[in-house]
């Protein structure tokens, strides 16, 4: 997901960004693992009621 994406800065301070516009997530929600991108998307759908493009479309915009 990460190299379709081509999220740029670090992680950390994505997770920062995406904290600060959804407070409920945990930093257990925002743990990404390589080869685990549909689970990690799954929980922040779940957690954001956005959809999966939603979603990408907003993390490509960090």
């Amino acid at each position: 997901m990460f190299d379709k994406l081509e999220i740029k800065g670090s992680w950390n301070e994505i997770k920062g960004k995406i904290k600060q516009a959804y407070g409920d997530l945990t930093d257990d929600d925002l743990t990404y693992e390589k080869g685990k991108e549909d689970e990690f998307l799954g929980k922040l759908q779940q957690k954001t009621g956005k959809t999966r493009d939603e979603i990408v479309s907003w993390l490509k915009s960090l």
